[in-house]
C-alpha cells in the first residue's frame, strides 16, 4: 500500500490561555474515534480510572520543556503601562472552575464549552496524556462530541474496504481544535505547570518525566503514516482489522487517527508540530 507522510486586549492575562486545550489538541479528536471503535475495531484499551496511578509504566524518557526567558531589561526602556497580574492558582481540587473560565476566554467554537463540562479537568488531561504516550486513547475522560452517524464499509468481490465517508464524520473535531492558537496555549501551560505536576505527581511522576509524557504524546501523532489510497480491512465476527499488517502493527492511537481520513490527520500533525516547537521555543 502506498504511503504518503507530511511531516492584551484588555490585559494581558488573556494571553495566557491554554495548557489544557492544548493537551486537547493531542487527544481531542482521538476521543472521538474511540467512541465507535469498541463495536467496530479489534483494539485492547486501558481501563479509564481517571485517579489511578499506573501500575505498569513504560520506560519514560525524561525531557525538558524549557521555561520563558524573561525578557532582559534595557536601560532607559520607558516604563511598561501596568498590566493586571495573573490571579493565583487554585489547589488542584477546586481548579476546575478556574481552568474552565479561563479557557472559554479564547476564541473557540461552542463545542469546546461542551467538552469542559465535566469535572476533574486536571487530573483527566494528565490521565489522558499519560495514555496518549503509551499509544493508547483512554475512552471518556473527555466528553468530547461523538460522531452522529455510523462507521460504514463497502465490499468489492471478498475485499473489504473502508469507506471514505467515515471521514466527514470527524470534520466538525477536527475545526475546533485547529482553531486553537498554539502560542497563546503554551503560555497556558507555563501558567498552569504547578496544576499539572501535581496531577501527574499523584500517578508518580516527576516533572521531567511529565515533560517526556507530553512530548511523546506529541510524536505519537507525527509519526502517524498519511494513508492517501483506500484501506482494506479484514473482518473477524463484529470487529475490522487493517488487512496490512504495517497498518495493523501502529498503536491504537495512530490507528484511530487513520479513521479521520488523510487531511484531517495532516491538519492535526499541523497543529501538533506547532504545539511542539511553541513548547521547546517558548
Amino acid at each position: 500500500m502506498t504511503r504518503a507522510r507530511s511531516n492584551s486586549g484588555t490585559s494581558k492575562f488573556i494571553l495566557i490561555l491554554g495548557s489544557l486545550a492544548a493537551i486537547a489538541v493531542i487527544g481531542g479528536v482521538l476521543y472521538q474515534a474511540q467512541s465507535d471503535i469498541d463495536e467496530e475495531f479489534d483494539y485492547q484499551l486501558i481501563p479509564d480510572h481517571v485517579t489511578q496511578a499506573v501500575i505498569e509504566k513504560p520506560a519514560v524518557p525524561e525531557a525538558f520543556i524549557p521555561a520563558p526567558s524573561p525578557r532582559p531589561k534595557v536601560i532607559n526602556e520607558p516604563a511598561a503601562p501596568s498590566v493586571a497580574k495573573p490571579p493565583k492558582l487554585p489547589p488542584l481540587d477546586d481548579s476546575d472552575k478556574f481552568i474552565r473560565e479561563r479557557l472559554l476566554l479564547t476564541k473557540h467554537r461552542a463545542e469546546l464549552k461542551n467538552w469542559l463540562n465535566t469535572d476533574d479537568l486536571v487530573r483527566r488531561l494528565a490521565s489522558y496524556l499519560d495514555g496518549l504516550a503509551r499509544g493508547v486513547t483512554l475512552s471518556k475522560v473527555i466528553p468530547l462530541t461523538a460522531p452522529e452517524s455510523r462507521f460504514t464499509t463497502h465490499s468489492d468481490g471478498n475485499i473489504i474496504w473502508l469507506n471514505a465517508g467515515n471521514y466527514e464524520r470527524y470534520n466538525g473535531t477536527v475545526a475546533v481544535l485547529t482553531t486553537l492558537d498554539m502560542n497563546s496555549m503554551v503560555q497556558m501551560f507555563h501558567f498552569t505547570r504547578p496544576l499539572l505536576e501535581s496531577a501527574f505527581a499523584e500517578m508518580g511522576y516527576r516533572p521531567r518525566q511529565m515533560d517526556g509524557i507530553i512530548l511523546q504524546a506529541i510524536d505519537n501523532i507525527l509519526d502517524t503514516p498519511i494513508i492517501v489510497e483506500r484501506i482494506e480491512l479484514t473482518q473477524e465476527s463484529v470487529t475490522y482489522k487493517f488487512a496490512d499488517p504495517d497498518l495493523e502493527a501502529l498503536l491504537p492511537l495512530q490507528k484511530q487517527l487513520l479513521r479521520t481520513g488523510p487531511e484531517n490527520t495532516q491538519r492535526l500533525q499541523q497543529q501538533a508540530l506547532a504545539l511542539k516547537k511553541a513548547l521547546l521555543n517558548p
